[in-house]
């Protein structure tokens, strides 16, 4: 056996590179079933496939995030100028004509409203420089009287002109230019997409659902179809609950800038009823700064009204106003809609917080149908009257217990009482008649 084994080993020594192949040792075959299986090459190919699909998906996604805010922002644009076209329409008007109409109204209007407010700003600020002079020397003289000083207006300006912190800001207001130019340019480039955007979607409205519904069977079609028309009258009661506030908001304000005697209060009014409602967050604000600047020119204590005005009637408004106007156009609870808001803030930004109570709310109807609702039972409990509990019914249980202990205690000393002198004679007539 020993010489068997060593020529084996000679000869595949012998011959590495002979036609006869070697043969492999007995240790080997466990390896050979622990190899590697033919589909786990392939599993990870895929696996990689995927993951760079997507993360190029998410990259995508991304680099495209603008454009579809623009998209989404023009789709309600042009489901709440839906009505409108759709009858102009109806009257045997082309849908582009109909739809181009309304957005050159629509254009006359802001641009008529701009231009108002641009003069009027442009007189405001003409008058706040030339009389700034003067208020200079009033707030001057008041310090002087009131802290024993000895400004002068000259020193002050001097001071101001050869501050470090004027210097500073006139450096950053120049380099800032370029940005502030890049971001008008790139706010006029996003206002021309939308425009172009809403404009297809309501010219072609009628050939978007066709070609929607044309890859759906009928059912889908009919569901899709109703949802678009629940979008439409939601989004419409959105923007005419919107349209009532400015125009109570405007009516509210113009009648104080009208009291107060500030210029320009018809211009002012609109500018707080459309800014306070349709610009969301930062909307209020921007609305009450405008009357307050305009209203300092003329008093400052005026300003100092228009600012208690502004913050009691936004009160008004948020707690009173808003919720009534909300859950009737639109259909919703007021908490769900304060909800929607907060969450399309928290989403998409000012964009979402404009948008989300018509979303919601065309959501809500749409599912509203696949809802199966029940008849309410007439438990006092459903209409808010509170009945008592389980551990009312329990207490209640025990006082009543302890109260009838009560009320029967005298009687059952009595009878306690009473029954040693009946004792005797009953023992007694016991042992009587036990003789017997």
């Amino acid at each position: 056996m020993a010489s068997t084994d060593e020529t084996g080993q000679l000869g595949q020594q012998a011959s590495p590179f002979g036609t006869t192949p070697p043969t492999p040792p007995a240790g080997n075959a466990a390896g050979q079933g622990a190899r590697m299986p033919r589909w786990l090459p392939r599993a990870m190919m895929l696996a990689l496939a995927l993951v760079g699909l997507f993360q190029l998906g998410s990259w995508a996604f991304h680099q495209l995030t603008g454009l579809l805010i623009n998209v989404l922002i023009a789709f309600f644009a042009a489901l709440a100028i839906e009505p409108a076209v759709s009858r102009m329409a109806a009257r045997g008007m082309r849908r582009g004509l109909a739809t181009f109409l309304v957005f050159i109204g629509l254009l006359i209007a802001i641009a008529g409203f701009i231009t108002l407010l641009g003069s009027m700003l442009a007189g405001q600020i003409i008058k706040i420089v030339e009389d700034f002079p003067a208020y200079l020397d009033s707030v001057i003289s008041w310090i002087n009287a009131h802290f024993n000083t000895d400004l002068k207006r000259v020193d002050v300006q001097e001071g101001l002109l050869r501050s470090d912190w004027l210097r500073s800001y006139v450096q950053n207001s120049a380099t800032g230019v370029l940005d502030v130019s890049a971001q008008v340019l790139g706010g006029l480039f996003q206002l021309l997409t939308i425009t172009l955007f809403s404009f297809y979607f309501a010219a072609d409205g009628p050939r978007l659902r066709r070609a929607l519904c044309s890859v759906l069977p009928p059912a889908r079609q009919a569901e899709v179809l109703r949802a678009w028309e629940i979008a439409v009258d939601k989004t419409g009661g959105y923007l005419y609950s919107r349209g009532l506030m400015a125009l109570i908001s405007g009516v509210a304000h113009y009648v104080l800038l009208e009291f107060l005697d500030v210029p320009y209060a018809p211009v002012l009014a609109v500018w707080v009823g459309l800014v306070s409602q349709f610009l969301p967050t930062i909307g209020t604000y921007l609305a009450g700064a405008l009357p307050m600047l305009i209203a300092f020119t003329v008093d400052p204590w005026y300003a100092l009204w228009v600012l208690v005005f502004v913050v009691v009637y936004q009160q008004f408004e948020n707690y009173v106003l808003q919720p009534k106007l909300t859950a009737k156009t639109v259909d919703i609870h007021p908490a769900v809609a304060f909800g929607s808001v907060v969450a399309g803030t928290a989403l998409l930004g000012a964009v979402g917080a404009l948008i989300a109570i018509p979303a919601v709310a065309t959501l809500q109807a749409f599912l509203g149908a696949y809802v199966k609702r029940y008849d309410v039972t007439d438990d006092p409990r459903v209409h808010g009257h509170r009945g008592r509990g389980r551990g009312a019914s329990l207490v209640t249980r025990v006082r009543s217990l302890l109260e009838g202990r009560r009320a029967a205690g005298p009687e059952d000393s009595a009878d306690s009482a009473g029954a040693p002198e009946s004792g005797p004679p009953e023992s007694g007539s016991g042992k009587g008649s036990a003789p017997a």
